[in-house]
């Protein structure tokens, strides 16, 4: 048992030392990440597609509790294949990131709706322009390709993030993308399911990270394959990232809506107390005058709080910002471009 085990380590350490594709005069390590549940029907050909697209990285499945082949076809696809039990795309991607050491990390579904081929081309532009994040804008090829329903939820999420944080990307949800070694080793992930590719963008976009995007073919996912995206669920659960990401990352700015949302209910409840006791000098609804004094004191605290946790997000944002420094970028010149 003990040689056995030893022979198929062996194996994968030779597949993963043959991974290593020249750019300029250095080897660089391309590892594709596929984030897999149930997706039998299409992870042979998302495996081989990329295979033939990057022919030396390492192929990496990571499933996630499946019910069917999916394993099988993957490993006989060639894929490594490694296995997360905490379920959530989220709680994958966490382990893919804390466990495999590459220098350029390819993210993307195993649904066979992204394009492989366009991966070379995501990869030199990721370090042609000294990228840290690069996400695969989709171009659908039909309507059933990317459904109306899914481009609205993606539009208004993705507005609600560059309101927030002043996102440069046009498809924040999309699930193919090329990553820095830099960028993935500073990614401290606390999501769990699909709300992941929130984060990813958000968390670039905190730190000052250069980040782009390109334009892929997006195909419809073939027949027999079903998504495991459920519209108003992840939706509502996405909206939900955002609030926390906003009063985690923004808390002066969330906090002071809270102040406005208060204040303004204050002195509604109050104005009519008010004037009634110019005219008259009684003060009548003792309650409301009560409520309303008490809702200005919370508004004064909420505001209050959020300028004491923007002190502390700024030095929390500092030090993320350091520890992403210490890692080197992907430049191109350091590969001898």
């Amino acid at each position: 048992m003990y040689n056995a085990e030893m022979a198929d380590h062996t194996s994968q350490l030779a597949v993963e030392r043959r991974s290593d594709p020249v750019v300029g005069d250095r080897r660089v390590r391309v590892a594709v990440l596929i984030p897999c549940y149930n997706e039998a029907a299409t992870i042979g050909t998302v495996v081989t597609d990329f295979r033939a697209a990057l022919p030396d990285a390492a192929i990496y499945v990571y499933d996630n509790n499946s019910s069917d082949e999916t394993i099988n076809v993957a490993e006989e696809a060639g894929a490594l294949i490694r296995k997360e039990h905490q379920q959530g795309k989220g709680h994958v991607v966490r382990r893919m990131f804390a466990d495999i050491e590459a220098d350029v990390y390819v993210l993307v579904d195993g649904d066979d709706t992204y394009e492989a081929a366009a991966a070379p081309r995501l990869i030199d532009t990721l370090f042609a322009n000294g990228l840290d994040l690069l996400t695969a804008k989709r171009v659908p090829t039909s309507g059933e390709a990317y459904r109306f329903g899914h481009q609205f939820g993606n539009r208004l999420l993705t507005q609600l993030v560059a309101r927030s944080f002043g996102s440069r990307v046009s498809d924040m949800l999309s699930g193919y993308r090329v990553l820095s070694r830099r960028f993935v080793k500073s990614f401290p992930i606390l999501t769990g399911g699909f709300e992941i590719e929130t984060e990813l963008t958000v968390h670039a976009l905190e730190l000052g990270m250069p980040q782009d995007e390109v334009e892929t073919v997006y195909k419809e996912r073939p027949e027999g394959s079903a998504s495991k995206l459920s519209t108003y669920r992840d939706g509502a659960r996405i909206l939900k990232t955002i609030l926390v990401l906003v009063k985690e990352e923004r808390p002066l700015v969330f906090f002071s809506v809270l102040f406005a949302i208060l204040s303004t209910t204050s002195v509604l409840l109050a104005w009519p107390i008010l004037v009634t006791f110019l005219d008259t000098g009684l003060v009548p609804r003792i309650p409301t005058a009560i409520l309303s004094t008490g809702l200005m004191l919370l508004a004064f605290l909420a505001l209050a709080s959020g300028t004491i946790l923007d002190t502390v997000t700024r030095g929390r944002r500092e030090l993320k910002r350091l520890s992403y420094l210490r890692i080197p970028g992907p430049d191109a010149r350091r590969f001898g471009e």
